[in-house]
């Protein structure tokens, strides 16, 4: 369920600055948006897997906060990723 060091890595070669940019705010985003989409997969497979809901909550919410942090810093970044991953409709 939880990403392997390639998907990992091919993340943070997309969205970081260079290979070992792994804390900033976009790549920390681009990995809870994955992880948030294989948990929904999950889900979709055990509905009554409320451990894992609490865990999908949690990133979702962890996703947002990095966004607003990440609006406020640099607001051309923040719809370039946004657009990038298709969170916004």
């Amino acid at each position: 369920m939880a990403l392997t060091k390639e998907q990992r890595a091919k993340i943070v070669k997309k969205y970081g600055k260079d290979a070992n940019d792994t804390g900033s705010a976009a790549v920390q985003i681009a990995i809870l948006t994955e992880e948030i989409k294989e948990l929904n997969e999950h889900l979709a497979v055990h509905p009554h897997d409320y451990h894992s809901r609490r865990g999908l909550l949690k990133k979702v919410g962890h996703r947002k906060s990095l966004q607003n942090y990440l609006m406020n810093k640099d607001i051309a970044q923040y719809r370039e990723l946004i657009k990038s991953l298709g969170l916004r409709k």
